[in-house]
């Protein structure tokens, strides 16, 4: 498994310091997120800017894992500015050469199965274009389809390789699923998955990995075990908690958690 993290715990930092940060401290990858406004990648960078931070990364010998988008796939009304996002955000990726693009479900208060139609279709609607330029849109086990097998629902209906699943390990264990139940519903549609740990359900400020409650070691087992052969990104919630310590004095010790998990599981 490979070892990326999120530009979420270290908001607004420039492009060349995170390429840095992945690199001296034996990440593989980044994550960037994309809120225009916020971050200094989104929709509206130009393409000199694309060329730019895809050029800095490369010599940093660090790959873009993903675009995390804001998007919400099943959130109520009309379908265009959704596709229309959609579209962006994977022209965004393709032109960073990043194979992934995370939505989120936003279903709310709808019916599930109303929900989960909303979802697919628009899904269903943007993946050849995405598959025309070799990337994937995750649906991330969040909100309103926050276990493994409410995501997988609305990828059967897909049904199309060009979308598929990121798997948020807080998500899943805060409904109820184990990881041996959430990774065999999946396992057909996996992108990535994202690690963080927290002290509580009711405590969710982000902690360095392997000081709070989440099964970690069951999700990394349950992998290994599937000879799963993909990414692992520590999603470290600093943008929504700015009290928490800084992410860079926790990646070293991070990176090597992750490593101990995956040893332990080998």
């Amino acid at each position: 498994m490979r070892f990326a993290f999120s530009t979420l715990g270290v908001p607004g930092l420039p492009v060349g310091q995170v390429a840095r940060l992945a690199a001296d401290n034996g990440f593989h990858g980044v994550e960037l997120r994309a809120a225009e406004g916020e971050e200094p990648v989104h929709t509206g960078l130009d393409a000199a800017g694309r060329r730019e931070v895809a050029a800095t990364f490369r010599a940093a010998g660090v790959e873009i894992l993903g675009i995390a988008s804001y998007l919400e796939v099943a959130a109520p009304g009309p379908d265009d500015p959704v596709l229309d996002g959609l579209r962006a955000h994977v022209a965004l990726a393709a032109d960073l050469a990043a194979p992934f693009v995370r939505v989120f479900p936003g279903g709310g208060g709808t019916p599930p199965e109303q929900a989960d139609a909303v979802a697919a279709r628009r899904l269903a609607a943007v993946a050849p274009y995405a598959a025309e330029r070799g990337v994937r849109l995750l649906l991330e086990t969040h909100d309103s389809h926050r276990t493994g097998a409410d995501a997988a629902r609305v990828l059967g209906l897909v049904g199309h390789r060009a979308v598929g699943a990121l798997w948020d390990v807080l998500h899943t264990w805060l409904g109820g699923e184990e990881p041996s139940a959430t990774y065999p519903v999946l396992a057909p549609h996996l992108g990535y998955v994202q690690v963080k740990d927290v002290a509580s359900a009711e405590e969710s400020a982000p902690l360095p990995l392997g000081q709070g409650v989440l099964p970690l070691a069951e999700c990394v087992e349950v992998l290994s075990r599937a000879d799963w052969d993909g990414w692992l990104c520590w999603e470290y919630e600093k943008r929504w908690y700015p009290r928490a310590p800084e992410l860079a004095g926790l990646l070293r010790a991070g990176r090597e958690h992750l490593a101990r998990l995956l040893a332990g599981s080998a």
